[in-house]
């Protein structure tokens, strides 16, 4: 910790992960279909890991098993939740979907107690958990009818942060202790949801979707850099500095992405909204906290993969990403 050359990276990875609600509120916005948004980042996330995997030399596995595996954690951590977030953008501001997208801790402690022997519940991470809750109750406004933002895209961010939960914890229950490495489980895990994706993707949003330049660009950039270099960088960050560190990033990007909002997009950022993302963001960092110490830092205290939320070079060491 006391070597911070890992620093410049951490920034890198917040501000890429915080920057993706931003490019995907500007494809949902210029008329691509959420689904087809989650299959083009995914695919184009696959393409950079590949060109990764080739340049590592890092061969694919070929155990049935690992890739049974990686079947259910492409579909939890990508195809899912990269739909409904892109979903839910339809309907809300980028900055409230950074917002909820910061419960991610909150629910990964959730399904980590049922999957996770290792997991324990504590009083200050019950604490966390009880003032994330409220911090999203502040942003719906609920004193008002729940009038701080339209259901259905609250309901599509926060069902995307419980699959970034399950999908966390089932990582850490089945592939954590895997031998392939990060670069390899990365691009089976991808390169997998992008299959789901191209397999579901015409039956739910029709014919696939191109956007202008724009938007296209945002979408390259949202697959190659957002879900191809973050990963590399996250991996970095976690043989500087541990994966408690790497798993702190998650706290940085709502910063971003109302900054980006606010901003770039005129978004309002009303006083409502900033308690209640005081309130996730401090919940949930009590919720993720861990005693740590060199004699018991092991593979049941890894930070889970990710954007999600949540990852990200390995599915077994990478927060969220959105």
């Amino acid at each position: 910790m006391r070597n911070v050359r890992w620093l410049p990276s951490f920034l890198a990875l917040s501000l890429i992960w915080g920057s993706s609600f931003l490019f995907i509120k500007v494809a949902v916005t210029a008329g691509v279909e959420p689904v087809w948004l989650a299959f083009w980042r995914c695919a184009f996330g696959a393409m950079a890991l590949a060109v990764c995997c080739l340049v590592l030399r890092a061969p694919l596995s070929r155990d049935p098993v690992v890739w049974g595996h990686a079947f259910v954690v492409a579909a939890l951590l990508n195809a899912v939740p990269f739909a409904l977030f892109a979903y839910g953008q339809t309907q809300i501001t980028t900055v409230l979907a950074g917002v909820f997208n910061a419960t991610t801790p909150l629910t990964t402690f959730v399904f980590a107690l049922v999957l996770v022997p290792a997991e324990r519940p504590t009083a200050r991470r019950m604490v966390g958990l009880v003032a994330a809750f409220a911090g999203v109750l502040v942003v719906l406004g609920v004193w008002d009818g729940l009038a701080g933002a339209p259901l259905l895209g609250t309901l599509a961010c926060l069902g995307g942060t419980l699959c970034y939960g399950a999908g966390f914890a089932y990582t850490r229950r089945f592939l954590s202790g895997r031998a392939e490495s990060a670069a390899t489980l990365s691009v089976m895990q991808i390169g997998t949801a992008t299959l789901q994706l191209a397999l579901v993707a015409p039956l739910v949003g029709g014919a696939p979707s191109w956007p202008g330049p724009q938007a296209a660009l945002g979408l390259v950039t949202l697959g190659a850099v957002g879900t191809g270099v973050a990963y590399i960088l996250n991996l970095r960050i976690i043989q500087a500095a541990g994966p408690t560190v790497a798993a702190s990033v998650t706290y940085l990007v709502p910063l971003w992405s109302t900054l980006f909002g606010a901003v770039l997009l005129g978004e309002p950022v009303g006083p409502t909204t900033l308690a209640g993302a005081a309130l996730v963001i401090g919940g949930a960092m009590l919720t993720a906290a861990r005693r740590d110490t060199p004699s018991t830092v092991g593979a049941d205290q890894e930070a889970p993969p990710h954007h999600v939320p949540p990852p990200t070079p390995a599915p077994a060491t990478s927060p969220a990403q959105p």
